[in-house]
Order: C-alpha cells, then sequence, then structure tokens
C-alpha cells in the first residue's frame, strides 16, 4: 500500500466519493457552484474538515473527468491541504474476478469507492458524499472520536454521523435513507435502507428493505454516508466485494456493492463495532435540480452569520 495520505501527526484524513453522477439532477454536482462566492458542495466539507483537525484529502473520481477536476477543484486547495486522488474503475476488481468487468458499464457502488482509495490512504480517514452538505458539527464529533479511538483494534473501532430523517427531506420528490437502529450505548446496531419517503397527507412514510409501507416519525435517525474509518478497513471491504460477487454481484450489470451493506455485514458477524453519533445541524443536498435554489439560500444564510467565510478560499 502505499502511503501518500499518511498523516505523521496522526490526524485524519478526508476522503470524498466524487466518482458518481447525479441521474435524477442532470450533471455532475460535484462542480455545481452553489455557494455565495461560487463554493460547491465539497469546498464547504473540506473547509469543515479542516477547520476541525484533518490535514490530508483524497478524491475517489473517474479518470474520464480527471482534468477537469484537477483544473475546477483540486486548484482551489493549493496552499491550504495537501490532496491525491484515486480512480473508481470498473476494472480494479480483486483477483481472480477480473472477467466480471467486461460486461459492466456503470461502478460498483459506494463500498467498491471507499475500496479503491487503498491506494492513497493510510491513516485512519472519513468518507463522505461529494454532493453532500453535512455541517461543521459532524466533522468536529468524528475528529473527537479519532482523537480518542485506538488506531487499531480488533474488532474494527468504526464510526458514524447520523441525521434525523425529518432534517434530510426534499421538497421536490422522495427520497432513500439508511434507517439506523442505535443501542442505548450509542453502537450502532443496523442500518436498513428505506426507498419512496416522503411527506403525504397521512404524514411522513416510505418503503422497508421488504417493501412495506411504514409511517416515520421524523426522528429515526438516518445514515447519510458520514462513515469514519481506520485503514484496517480496506482488506475487510475486499473480502466482502468478493462476497458481493460471489452472491451474484458479478452476473447483475446493476447490482451495487454499498458501504452500509459492507458496515451492517461486519456488524453482524462481529468484526466491527461503529459508534453512531449525532449531528444537529440539517443536511444539504441537491438530489433534484430543483433542490438547488433551497440549498444556495441556505448557504447564504449560514455565510451571512459567520458561519462561513466568503470565500471560503484565497484566490490564486
Amino acid at each position: 500500500m502505499r502511503s501518500d495520505i499518511d498523516s505523521p501527526s496522526g490526524a485524519p484524513a478526508l476522503l470524498i466519493l466524487a466518482a458518481g453522477m447525479g441521474s435524477r439532477y442532470g450533471g455532475l454536482k460535484q462542480m455545481d457552484p452553489v455557494g455565495p462566492s461560487g463554493e460547491t458542495l465539497l469546498d464547504y466539507s473540506v473547509y469543515d474538515a479542516v477547520r476541525a483537525g484533518f490535514d490530508r484529502v483524497a478524491f475517489v473520481v473517474r479518470r474520464d473527468f480527471e482534468r477537469e477536476f484537477r483544473e475546477q477543484i483540486v486548484s482551489r486547495y493549493a496552499g491550504v491541504v495537501p490532496v491525491d486522488l484515486a480512480f473508481q474503475e470498473v476494472t480494479d476488481l480483486p483477483s481472480g474476478w477480473e472477467a466480471a468487468a467486461a460486461a459492466r458499464t456503470k461502478p460498483w457502488g459506494t463500498g467498491h469507492a471507499i475500496w479503491a482509495a487503498r491506494t492513497v490512504v493510510n491513516q485512519p480517514f472519513l468518507a463522505i458524499n461529494a454532493d453532500d452538505f453535512y455541517g461543521r458539527s459532524a466533522f468536529g464529533s468524528v475528529a473527537g472520536f479519532f482523537s480518542q479511538s485506538p488506531p487499531s483494534a480488533a474488532p474494527l473501532r468504526m464510526g458514524m454521523v447520523a441525521y434525523a430523517i425529518r432534517n434530510t427531506l426534499s421538497e421536490h420528490g422522495s427520497v432513500a435513507r439508511g434507517v439506523c437502529k442505535v443501542g442505548a450505548d450509542h453502537i450502532l446496531q443496523s442500518v436498513e435502507e428505506h426507498t419512496e419517503i416522503a411527506e403525504t397527507s397521512e404524514g411522513l412514510r416510505g418503503l422497508d428493505s421488504q417493501g412495506h409501507l411504514q409511517t416515520l416519525s421524523g426522528r429515526e435517525a438516518v445514515s447519510m454516508n458520514f462513515w469514519a474509518f481506520p485503514p484496517e478497513i480496506f482488506p475487510h471491504l475486499e473480502m466482502l466485494f468478493r462476497e458481493f460477487l460471489e452472491a451474484g454481484g458479478a452476473q447483475n450489470p446493476k447490482a451495487e456493492f454499498y458501504i452500509p451493506s459492507a458496515v451492517n455485514a461486519l456488524i453482524g458477524a462481529k468484526l466491527g463495532v461503529v459508534t453512531a453519533m449525532s449531528s444537529p445541524d440539517r443536511w444539504l443536498g441537491i438530489t433534484y435540480r430543483d433542490d438547488r435554489a433551497r440549498v444556495a439560500e441556505e448557504l447564504s444564510r449560514l455565510t451571512a452569520s459567520g458561519i462561513y467565510p466568503a470565500p471560503l478560499w484565497p484566490k490564486h
């Protein structure tokens, strides 16, 4: 394993998953300027992470927009924080499974995207989505978690930040969310995917993993892909990715290896323990194109209140 992202200070790294395209939104959300000075959502994540003590950033991207990404995104952080890129490629598979790439056109999912970063990350890290805004408190919580957790332990000591589902909804359509079951000891017990979640005349409702309609209170904790991992997670992800391929993922061109499913499997096998933290902040994201105006308005409000400067980064 390379150690390009290897912190002598023991500080964590930020891993941003930026290889996906927003099919419902219709474009590369990662590069859409929504802040008052043209900032992208991932600019705010980098800013909040650096402010919380993270000392490295790595992006997982596709090779076909590497040049544009370096010019438009990576260049913003020159002199601010070291940055590296990892590439999520359909052909990046465990040994013996190379032939599975032949019929595949779409990426293998978020679990695979994080596994792709094994070439550049060799320290505790926080994995997040590029096109989500998480708020400053979540980064502070994970920085505190890393400062208290041993760098290596068996079972794996992992962490996550959950949001109240009512703080993650879109006014313009239904959403899918991983609903978390958390014990009184703040240990994550499971994550169950719910789909078609939306406000209705009968309250907040959605379909559980079995397709059954459920009424939700709005207080349920949900995962928005804000995961804290030790570097020892990578061989476990490879093992679970192999199991995914063996179970039919290799033959299904639409199947994806999701990180919540991988974490669930580690919990079930008693190979990992996840501390669940919560954030009081409102998550912001552009699930639908019409969400953009609301996100831009909220970022302007946060800037006006002094939580963020404008611009976030000095001009070069």
